[in-house]
Parts: C-alpha cells; sequence; structure tokens
C-alpha cells in the first residue's frame, strides 16, 4: 500500500508538473505533501528492518544484548515482550501512515482539482488572446495607420509573456508587407482620379469644340445662303439641266421599255421586215439613251465641280469674315514667326519685316496664312518668306513677364491685369506678348494650340547653364510663351504657384530664364513689363547683363500690384542669378532697411524706366507708412513713379454674355437680375418667403488686409437690418479660417445666412448677379476689382475710403462730389461704426426709395471699367518712355 501511495504521489506530482506552467500557490502546497510523504515512506521502509544484519547500530546493540540474556527465561520473556512492543509500534506507525497517505491522497486531489481549473484558466485567456490577434489582424487589414506606436506598445505588453510571440512577428511582417500595398493602391487611386480630371477635361474640350462645330457650320450655311443671293442665275441653271437631264433619261427609259415590250409580242411573227425595223429602232434608243446617260454623268461631274468651288469660296469667305478681326489670328501668326526665328529657320530681317506686316495687320499676311490650310509648316514659311512690305510700324512690341495670367495660371488680381491689359494693347495695334513659367499645376485647357519649340535656350544659375524647354500657345488671343526649366529642383512643377520655402531662387531663375529667351531671339523689343516681386530681377538684370551684350533696345516698367511683398532676402542669394552682389548690395540699389537684406523691389524701383502702381490714391498712400519701407526709394524716384486705376475684362464680366449666370441681363432689362436672385435663393436654401428682401455678397479672402473683424460685424449686421448675407472664400491663415467655420456653423440653420467657405468661380458670377449690395471693407486696397465687378452687375458696393476703393466708389450722399459721379455708400474708419452707418444708410434706400435705388443700380452698370482708358494711360507712357530712349540714342 506504501509502495502504492507512493507511486500515486510520484504520478500527482508528474502530472502536476505538467500542467501547471508557473509556481503557483497549489505546487507549493503539493510539494510540501510530497516531501512529508516521502519522510513517512522512508520511517515505514526502515522500520521492519530492525532484526536484520544490516540494521543502523543502535538496532545492533539491542540484538546483542537481547543475546547476552538469552540463556535466562527471564531474558526470554523480556525479549518476547519487546518484541511484541516493536510490533506494536510499528502497527500504530503503518496506521498512521495509511492516514496520512488518505490526508496526501485528498490534498492531490485538491491540488489536482485546482490545477485543472488553472489549465481551464489558461486555456481561456489563450481563447481571448487568439481572439484579439485576429481583432488586430481584422484591423491591420482595414487600414494602413491603425497600429500606432502606443497600441503597438501595449500590444506587446500584453503578449511579451504569452506564447505566441512567433505569431505576432508574422503579424509585424504581414503588417509592413500591408502597408506596402496600401501605399501601392493610394498610388493607383491617384493615377485613377489623375485620370478621371483628364476624362472631364477632354470632355470639357469635346464639348466646346461641338459648340464651336456648330457655329461654324452656322457660319458656313449663312455664307453658303450669302453665296446663293450674289450668284442665283448660275446655280438655279445648274440645277435646270440637271432636272432637263433627269427628265430626259426618263423619257428615253420609258421608250426603251415600250420597245421591248412590242418586241416581245411580236418575237414569234413570221414577218422579218418588221422585226428587222422593230430592232432598229430599239438599238437606235438604247444608243440614244446611252449617249444621254453619258452626257447627264458629265454634266454631274461638272456640276459637283463647280459646286465645290463655290462650297471652298463660301467657306473662305466665311473664314475671313470671322477671322479678319479676331487677335487670335494675328497671335498664331505671331507665334509661328517667333518660333521659326527662335529655332533658327528664318534670319532676323526676314522676321522683322514678318513681324511689321503682323503689327500691321497686313492683308496680304492674312491671306498668305488663310490659304496655308493643309500644308505643312514649311510650306507655310516659305509662303511667308516670298512677302516682304516697305515701311515701318507705328505700335509698339510688348513684352510682359509675370508670374501669372488669367485664366491660364490665376492666383489674384495680377492674372487679370496681365490678359485685360494685353488684350486692351492688343486691340489699339501693338504687338504684345507674354512670358510665363510653365506650371505643372496651370490649366493647359485654357491655351490654344499648345506645343513645344523644337529649341532649348541655355541660361544661367548657380554658376551653370541649364537648359529650358519653350512652349507656345495662345491665350485669350494673346501669344504666350511658357518656360519649363530643365533644372534638378524642378522649380514650376510643385502642384501650386506660391508658397515654396526657395521661392525667392525659383522666380529668380525663372526672371533670368525670361530675359536669356528674348535676347536670343534677337527681337528689337520697345516696352518690357515686368510685375510683382517675382518679376523684379528682370530689371537690374535687363541693365546689368543684358544691356553690357548689346540688348538694349527695351525700355523697362515696372508694376507693383501690392507693396506687403517686397522679396526680401539675405544678400548672397542675390547672386544665384548672375547679379554682383557686391554692387547691388548698397543703400541707393537694392539694399533694405533690414540689416545684411537685399530687396528686389527696391532693385525695380531703382533700375526701371517706368514704376507704377494699380490706383492714383494707392501711389499716395505708399509714398508714406502704406511704402511698408520703399518710400523713401519712392520719393527719390517719384518723377518716374505713377498710380493707374486697373481695369476689369469687359468680356469676361458681362451680365449680358455670362454664361454662369441662370438669366442674362442688362442695364435696362433688371427682371434677370430678380431671377438670378431666386435661383441663388433656392440653390443655396435661403428664405424666398420676401422676394425683395435685400441680400449682400462678399466675395474675397479671408487676410487680415481684407477687414476680416469688419466682415464678420456686416454678417451680424446684415441679420440686425433684416437682410440676407453670403459670403464666398477661404483664408490661409488657419485660425481665421476656424473662425469663420465656427460662424458657418452658428448660422447653420439660419436661412438668411450663408458662408461658403471656399472659392467657385462660376459661383462668384452667380453672387455678383444676385446681391443688391456688395462690401469691401478692406484695411488697405491698392486696387480691388470686386467693387468693379459688383457695379458691372448691378451690386450697390459698400467700402471702406482707401485705395483703388477710394478712386471707384463715391457716396450717394456726400454733396461735395458731383451727383453724376456717386454710385455707392463709403466709410473712412476701420471700425464697427462707420460700417454700420454705411450698410444702414444703404439699406434705408433700399427700402424706402426704391426709385432712386433702381436709377443708382443702372447708373452703376452703365460706369466703363474696361482696360480702354487705363490702356491709354499706359500706352502714353510707354511711348514717352521710347521716345526719350529714341532721342538719347
Amino acid at each position: 500500500m506504501a509502495c502504492l501511495a507512493a507511486v500515486g504521489a510520484e504520478a500527482a506530482a508528474l502530472l502536476f508538473r505538467r500542467l501547471a506552467p508557473s509556481p503557483v500557490v497549489p505546487r507549493r502546497r503539493l510539494a510540501v505533501c510530497c516531501r512529508v510523504h516521502r519522510r513517512d515512506l522512508r520511517t515505514a521502509a526502515q522500520l521492519p528492518q530492525k532484526s536484520t544484519s544490516n540494521a543502523k547500530p543502535h538496532n545492533s546493540a539491542n540484538i546483542q544484548k537481547d543475546e547476552a540474556s538469552g540463556s535466562t527465561d527471564k531474558g526470554r520473556q523480556e525479549k518476547f515482550e519487546d518484541e511484541n512492543d516493536i510490533s506494536n509500534l510499528q502497527l500504530e506507525d503503518l496506521i498512521r501512515m495509511i492516514q496520512n497517505t488518505e490526508k496526501n491522497i485528498m490534498l492531490l486531489n485538491e491540488a489536482r482539482l485546482q490545477a485543472l481549473e488553472y489549465v481551464e484558466k489558461i486555456l481561456k485567456e489563450k481563447k481571448d488572446l487568439e481572439r484579439k490577434i485576429n481583432i488586430l489582424e481584422t484591423r491591420l487589414s482595414e487600414t494602413e495607420v491603425q497600429l500606432k506606436l502606443s497600441t503597438e506598445g501595449k500590444f506587446s505588453a500584453e503578449i511579451n509573456d504569452s506564447p505566441s510571440v512567433l505569431e505576432l512577428d508574422d503579424i509585424k511582417e504581414e503588417n509592413i508587407l500591408l502597408k506596402d500595398d496600401i501605399q501601392f493602391l493610394k498610388a493607383m487611386l491617384i493615377e485613377v482620379a489623375e485620370t478621371e480630371e483628364s476624362i472631364f477635361k477632354l470632355e470639357k474640350e469635346r464639348t466646346l469644340l461641338d459648340a464651336s462645330f456648330r457655329e461654324l457650320e452656322s457660319r458656313f450655311i449663312a455664307a453658303q445662303a450669302d453665296m446663293l443671293k450674289h450668284e442665283p442665275r448660275q446655280y438655279d441653271t445648274w440645277w435646270e439641266k440637271v432636272e432637263n437631264l433627269g427628265d430626259l433619261l426618263e423619257t428615253t427609259s420609258n421608250e426603251v421599255e415600250h420597245a421591248a415590250i412590242i418586241l416581245g409580242r411580236n418575237h414569234d411573227l413570221q414577218d422579218k421586215e418588221r422585226i428587222k425595223s422593230v430592232e432598229e429602232r430599239f438599238q437606235a434608243c438604247n444608243h440614244e439613251m446611252h449617249s444621254q446617260i453619258e452626257l447627264y454623268e458629265n454634266s454631274i461631274v461638272e456640276f459637283h465641280d463647280n459646286l465645290s468651288k463655290l462650297v471652298e469660296e463660301a467657306e473662305k469667305r466665311s473664314l475671313e469674315h470671322s477671322t479678319s478681326n479676331m487677335p487670335e489670328l494675328w497671335s498664331r501668326i505671331s507665334l509661328l514667326i517667333e518660333g521659326w526665328l527662335l529655332e533658327k529657320r528664318i534670319s532676323y530681317n526676314d522676321a522683322n519685316t514678318l513681324r511689321e506686316m503682323v503689327w500691321k495687320r497686313d492683308s496680304c499676311l492674312r491671306e498668305a496664312y488663310l490659304s496655308c490650310r493643309g500644308m505643312n509648316d514649311r510650306e507655310i514659311m516659305d509662303n511667308f518668306l516670298k512677302m516682304t512690305l516697305p515701311g515701318t510700324s507705328s505700335g509698339l512690341h510688348i513684352v510682359h513677364i509675370a508670374a501669372e495670367m488669367a485664366p491660364v495660371a490665376k492666383v489674384g488680381g495680377l492674372a487679370d491685369v496681365i490678359s485685360g491689359l494685353g488684350k486692351a494693347l492688343q486691340k489699339k495695334g501693338h504687338l504684345v506678348e507674354i512670358i510665363l513659367p510653365k506650371y505643372d499645376c496651370m490649366w493647359n485647357d485654357q491655351v490654344n494650340n499648345l506645343k513645344v519649340l523644337d529649341v532649348l535656350v541655355q541660361s544661367y544659375f548657380e554658376g551653370k547653364m541649364f537648359n529650358n524647354k519653350i512652349w507656345t500657345g495662345t491665350v485669350e488671343g494673346l501669344p504666350v510663351y511658357f518656360i519649363e526649366p530643365q533644372h534638378p529642383a524642378k522649380f514650376f512643377w510643385r502642384a501650386q504657384y506660391y508658397g515654396e520655402h526657395d521661392d525667392f531662387r525659383r522666380f529668380a531663375y525663372f526672371s533670368r530664364a525670361a530675359l536669356e529667351l528674348l535676347y536670343q531671339s534677337q527681337k528689337k523689343i520697345d516696352i518690357i513689363h515686368c510685375h510683382d516681386w517675382q518679376t523684379a530681377f528682370v530689371a537690374p538684370l535687363y541693365w546689368d547683363v543684358y544691356a553690357n551684350l548689346g540688348f538694349n533696345s527695351a525700355r523697362i516698367c515696372f508694376t507693383c500690384h501690392n507693396f506687403e511683398y517686397q522679396g526680401a532676402a539675405p544678400a548672397q542669394d542675390l547672386a544665384c542669378c548672375g547679379l554682383d552682389v557686391e554692387q547691388l548690395d548698397r543703400p541707393d540699389r537694392m539694399r533694405d532697411n533690414s540689416h545684411g537684406r537685399i530687396n528686389v523691389v527696391k532693385g525695380a524701383i531703382v533700375y526701371s524706366n517706368i514704376v507704377t502702381t494699380v490706383s492714383p490714391t494707392y501711389a499716395l498712400e505708399v509714398r508714406s507708412e502704406g511704402g511698408r519701407g520703399l518710400q523713401d526709394s519712392l520719393k527719390i524716384h517719384s518723377r518716374k513713379f505713377v498710380g493707374i486705376l486697373n481695369g476689369i475684362d469687359t468680356d469676361t464680366w458681362n451680365p449680358s454674355t455670362d454664361r454662369h449666370l441662370k438669366v442674362q441681363y442688362n442695364a435696362n432689362d433688371l427682371e434677370g437680375k430678380v431671377a438670378n436672385k431666386a435661383a441663388l435663393r433656392k440653390q443655396q436654401k435661403l428664405s424666398s418667403a420676401y422676394a425683395s428682401q435685400p441680400l449682400v455678397g462678399c466675395i474675397t479672402r479671408l487676410v487680415p488686409q481684407k477687414g476680416v473683424h469688419l466682415i464678420r460685424h456686416a454678417i451680424y449686421k446684415t441679420a440686425e437690418l433684416g437682410g440676407q448675407f453670403i459670403l464666398l472664400g477661404s483664408s490661409p491663415v488657419p485660425h481665421i479660417q476656424r473662425e469663420f467655420e465656427g460662424i458657418a456653423d452658428h448660422f447653420q440653420n439660419n436661412n438668411n445666412i450663408r458662408l461658403l467657405l471656399k472659392y467657385d468661380d462660376s459661383l462668384s458670377h452667380w453672387i455678383y448677379a444676385a446681391s443688391d449690395m456688395f462690401i469691401v471693407p478692406s484695411m488697405f486696397e491698392p486696387c480691388g476689382l470686386t467693387q468693379m465687378i459688383a457695379m458691372r452687375y448691378g451690386s450697390v458696393p459698400i467700402v471702406r475710403k482707401t485705395g483703388g476703393l477710394n478712386d471707384s466708389v463715391f457716396d450717394l450722399d456726400d454733396e461735395t462730389i458731383p451727383t453724376e459721379l456717386r454710385n455707392g455708400f463709403t466709410f473712412v474708419k476701420a471700425d464697427e461704426q462707420g460700417l454700420s452707418d454705411a450698410m444702414e444708410r444703404a439699406f434705408d434706400y433700399y427700402t424706402r426709395k426704391p426709385d432712386v435705388w433702381k436709377q443708382l443700380v443702372q447708373k452703376d452698370m452703365s460706369i466703363d471699367f474696361s482696360w480702354d482708358s487705363s490702356s491709354s494711360l499706359y500706352e502714353d507712357i510707354y511711348q514717352r518712355a521710347v521716345d526719350r530712349a529714341r532721342a538719347a540714342a
């Protein structure tokens, strides 16, 4: 039994060791029990061996004592009693051992149960761990960044002591692979998005081409009708001849059929003479029929030849009529000539002669271009070179170098100036060209005939020469050159126009490359007009570098559209484009007021022959504190500094032809304005219960210059006065954007206030047309175009008297101003009280004096804000600068 107990104890201990993975309380208890049990077993095994020779020393002594007294009975009796005592002692020990064994078995059972419970707990924890692993695997498959560093730390802490570490290593490897797959899918999605955008652009282009085709088709039909009016007799004669031939053919066919019938009826007759007579008659008719058919076919061929000639002539007349006064035609011809010259396919003298013909809008050159349809480039060039015409052009050759141009690359008002002023000067008979960077984000679909020239223009930058691809095309009828630098920095492949850390280097490179393009083309240019700090490098580069190379025919005009941005940088940065820093880092040249910096706008002021800004009032303001540190330089060079108010493109901003509007209208028919207001209210879910409720519009960038605190006040003031307000615009300043997002959320359920914090060109046209009033509460405003556009669409402006706003808006209640000039409402101080007073007066006129308000709207729509008058001022200062240069020469 003791052996069985020992075996059971050992088996239990072995089972427990297998089941128990870590030292816990039940295991310690079982170890103690086993040690006690093994001690008892050793005691029980030793007791029966006391009578053997292998007994321990004290047992041997007792036996020897018994043997010494063995000769007597008393000794035997004592020995017997001693043996009985030992037997009794062994029995008691055995019973006690059995009892201890039973207790140990009970303890063992208890320990086994506890071990089983612990095993179940471990299995449960294992299942939980497996479930967590499955959840993590699912999350890893759904997102690329779900497993953050903190989560990984927590996750690692949970599994470090578990047997699944190897599995998690596999999961980590799978996570890395999943991240790679996600990156690949993102790249694929970007490609899909670009493809969709390309498809959208192509579809848009297809729609425009369809519209152009329909227009040309209608023109062709009209021209054909006009042609027929002039030559009806010839046309009618041919048709009459064709009809007569048709009748003759029909008659002949009838006779042949009749003869065949007679021949069939008499086929069985024996009268050979009659049969012969019929056959002869049939042959004669057949011959006559073939003769008439041949004559008919020849007439048809002749008719088609004449008709084709008439169609070609009508098409040519239609094309001549549609292109005789189009700037697009002359821009294309000009680009052809300049491209040939850059590619060195024609000489400079030939190019100069052809340029003069373009300036004069020479009809021979136009006829040659129209007659070259279908010819290759070489044949067109040969035809052009055959023409020479003596004389000189009275127009100027003007080149604008700029960073923007609407609509192909537009960020602000500069883009509108380039296209508007360029078109106006072109209409006055001047040759106008534009040079722009070729941005990757520009609107290529707005460029007609975009192509790359077979020439690489090299330009200097940072001690090396770099190639530049030259692209050409027409934008708004103007010839444009796009420069694509082959520089490893990819200056204009940044997916945005401005805001890069190396803007100074980017535009220094562009300015140098633009001048290099003009220098290598050998053009005799009269005016090079550069704009803002991005191309202000042109002025010092022209006079310090290129004039020394013999390229000195042009006068430089520089226009600063906003003196807030001056292009200041460390002086050594100026050397990148090849300028001499030591010569230019001087107080009288390009050194800024800040120590150790140069200012490229200051350099343009010093080095240009003409310096302009965008309104007369702003020109006065920048001579004082508005000059942002350049007022002293402007005072020194005041004789060449002038402010000319910008205009607007009245072709783009025209409510009578605007395709963005629901209904077109004009000053004599304001019903369309009411319809646009109703449509905008419906689209933006504004209340329509009160049809004549005034709508106040605001379209602007939300920056401090635009008076954001006053715009915010105008929203609440409009609500207080019972009007409706709509804002379109966003902010590059994060805290301003968040502030207006909060205002938008506050008015989310208000059906009289809408804040659209984005830019949407189409919607801007609609808001101009729908609004009754338009606020422009700027802190300063060099010119401002929104107030002019608003008046063009019959929205009365409410503006602060500053900069160009002061030159274009005159208060309706200001008796010091002639009545015919009063066209809006103004305030002076940049505070809420001044704006509130102007808005209250405007609302009072709108609600209480509707007839006066209508007359005001019609007056505003009739004001000429086109570029015609402004371009005349530029034309005048250009001409005076050129005349002075010629007189000096």
